[in-house]
């Protein structure tokens, strides 16, 4: 709840203005109140993890970039750059910028793991090949593409989010979003087609 002055009154009274459960959460993180910071963490935490997840295709590095976003949600709220509006679009846009950071790193520096221990025996050992190399070939085509093309169609198809949730998401129409989805299923068409 907020106060504000009423001018109409000579006594200029604070009068309480009741806000949406979205403005009280906003302000209560500009006031980092920590019972606050514990229940958005808990909100969308799961969201911005499983976003993350989807597009790394690695869980460990998924968790440490979910609570990186956290972390920078409260330093950017501490200077006063934190969310203003929407604190889960925020977020998720804040995840895929280090996403994109993350994999221009790693397809600089290319890992790949081996297992401790080799199994004797895998039940198909070719169609895990194929699977991985699936994997392998959507994530450099993911990374093909812009920011903002990645964003959709990780809302779209891995968040399941509607159109009318990704135009809010993303603070443009519903008619931007569609053309956004189709340009960024042709483009990622275009880059598996390239690739070897």
């Amino acid at each position: 709840m907020v106060y504000l002055n009423n001018p109409n009154t000579k006594q200029g009274l604070l009068h309480p203005i009741m806000l949406s459960p979205e403005q009280n959460e906003l302000e209560d993180l500009k006031r980092l109140d920590p019972q606050a910071i514990g229940a958005i963490y808990d909100r969308y935490f799961s969201d911005v993890y499983r976003f993350v997840c989807y597009r790394l295709n690695d869980e460990k590095v998924a968790e440490d970039i979910s609570s990186d976003v956290f972390v920078r949600m409260l330093e950017a709220t501490r200077t006063g750059h934190g969310p203003q509006t929407n604190i889960k679009a925020w977020l998720l846009a804040t995840a895929s910028h280090i996403v994109i950071d993350h994999l221009r790193k790693t397809y600089r520096r290319p890992e790949s793991e081996l297992p401790e221990s080799l199994p004797d025996l895998m039940p198909e050992p070719a169609r895990e090949y194929e699977q991985t190399e699936r994997n392998r070939r959507l994530s450099n085509a993911m990374a093909t593409l812009t920011e903002a093309q990645a964003f959709v169609l990780t809302l779209r198809f891995n968040q399941g989010y509607s159109l009318e949730e990704t135009a809010d998401l993303m603070q443009k129409n519903i008619n931007s979003v569609k053309q956004l989805q189709f340009r960024a299923l042709a483009a990622l068409n275009r880059a598996m087609g390239e690739m070897p």
